[in-house]
């Protein structure tokens, strides 16, 4: 049942072919053998998975189910749970039981989709590589020395090692699809507010994105459909019409004109994974797609951008732990001083302290025109690239990585190295547009993902190129052979 998608898995639980409970008890089961390889999920929510699958069945049986009805789900543990731990991946969290659903929960337990479990990530959702989580790295289930990337980590190897069928996560900075790319599997980052941010645990707020992660591109539309829409408790909620992400998947891309930016095609991209994009290019054109050479100027600065804006936003968002009112508390505390500071040193690792840090610095007087000013102009020039771009083509197609996974432990005493991870999938956040990895290709054993970039609001036509791609090519059904 682990290797059927979600169509599949949606059909044969309104044929009555095998019950919601019945299914969820196969990927419990998979998860306790399975995980300890990977160390995906940082909660198994069993009991609570059992009683929401009963009541899946209840509605199969009653006739009155959408098409997720019974399907299990994990979500990233940076989506608050009524009931359930919330961690964020940090220790500062650690004893955090949130007392409400995050919007994306609600409208996934509205359709009737079956909890699974949270997933592991990055602190905060800091990070490149899944290693900067309290809870331990998870490993890459195509090779468990390596790193599955990062933030969205967890979430991405549980739906590689078909530990779950379809998962949720975030994406700041590429935190859905480079991790989607180092695992070989389908993950999106919709248009800044297409879906709710209510309930998700701040990072930065002005480029944090939740999006679904599937084995396919159907997949992802499918989870796309129940997650996104208005949410008037988020003001940064866009009051887009519902769209059928599903409807348009079959059409034509014959015509479509796909942009290739020198900028994703130059120094630092691994020559064998460069060989892979090319021949998902070639692929595509025989499709009836016509290829553009573009130029995006500013993606260079794209880097040094993110890690003033975030930073500065994640030192304003994080002030709020501070051992009084939630989270992680020291012990004896000798006064309201040393409460904070030793609350703070105890609950926040290494990386998050040090985007603290040069957050701070960036916002204080004196370097705040120097610095967090001056990003977020060269954040509009960014925005303006692809502005431009985007009167010439259709979406906008390249390398989702510059390399595939590395090891565990590589990088992880280089932040600049691990920064540069992201350098294809940042932009894409600075200016809010949608974003779509896909499999393209191994090297070495190891997956290799292809971008998709779209105008604003423009998922569907993403998903449909990628969707007539994998029905051209069967990277996506590729499984890690420990996890067959």
């Amino acid at each position: 049942m682990h290797n059927k998608t979600l169509a599949e898995l949606s059909h044969a639980l309104h044929q009555r072919e095998y019950s919601s409970v019945e299914l969820t008890r196969y990927f419990l089961e998979r998860i306790e053998r399975l995980d300890t390889q990977i160390n995906s999920f940082i909660s198994v929510t069993a009991e609570m998975a059992l009683a929401q699958a009963q009541a899946a069945d209840q509605r199969l049986q009653s006739g009155n189910a959408s098409p997720l009805t019974g399907i299990p789900i994990a979500h990233k543990d940076i989506f608050c749970t009524e009931g359930v731990k919330t961690s964020c991946g940090s220790k500062m969290l650690d004893n955090f039981i949130a007392p409400y659903n995050a919007t994306v929960v609600e409208k996934c337990h509205t359709a009737g989709l079956v909890m699974l479990g949270k997933t592991n990530m990055d602190e905060f959702a800091m990070g490149s590589s899944n290693e900067t989580s309290f809870y331990g790295p998870v490993k890459n289930p195509w090779d468990t020395q390596a790193v599955p990337g990062g933030s969205s980590g967890g979430a991405v190897a549980a739906v590689a090692a078909r530990l779950a069928p379809v998962a949720t996560g975030t994406d700041t900075g590429g935190s859905i699809r480079q991790p989607a790319a180092l695992c070989g599997i389908t993950g999106l980052k919709p248009t800044y507010g297409l879906v709710s941010r209510y309930g998700m645990i701040a990072f930065a707020s002005s480029l944090d994105q939740g999006g679904p992660i599937g084995d396919n591109a159907k997949d992802v539309a499918l989870l796309l459909n129940v997650i996104a829409g208005f949410d008037e408790r988020d003001s940064t909620s866009l009051n887009h019409p519902q769209e059928d992400y599903t409807a348009h998947l079959n059409d034509s891309i014959a015509g479509l004109k796909i942009g290739l930016p020198k900028e994703f095609f130059g120094e630092g991209l691994n020559a064998e994974v460069g060989k892979i994009v090319e021949a998902a290019i070639k692929e595509l054109e025989q499709a009836g797609a016509t290829l553009h050479e573009i130029e995006l100027p500013h993606t260079h600065l794209s880097v040094p951008v993110y890690y003033i804006i975030a930073p500065a936003e994640c030192s304003s968002n994080l002030s709020r732990y501070d051992g009084v009112r939630f989270g992680h508390r020291c012990e004896n505390p000798q006064d309201l001083l040393d409460l904070y500071k030793r609350s703070r040193a105890q609950g926040f690792g290494a990386e998050v302290k040090r985007r603290i840090m040069i957050g701070t610095y960036a916002l204080s007087a004196g370097y705040y025109d120097a610095y967090y000013l001056k990003a977020q102009q060269i954040r509009r020039l960014i925005s303006n690239d692809f502005t431009d771009a985007f009167k010439q083509v259709d979406v906008i197609l390249g390398p989702t990585s510059p390399t595939t996974a590395f090891k565990i432990g590589e990088k992880v005493n280089d932040p600049i190295s691990m920064y540069l991870s992201d350098i294809n999938t940042i932009s894409v956040n600075l200016a809010g547009l949608p974003g779509l990895s896909i499999p393209a290709g191994f090297v070495n054993q190891r997956p290799v993902g292809l971008q998709l970039i779209g105008n604003y609001l423009n998922e569907a036509r993403l998903l449909n190129v990628a969707h007539q791609y994998q029905q051209r090519t069967d990277w996506h059904r590729q499984n890690p052979p420990k996890f067959l």
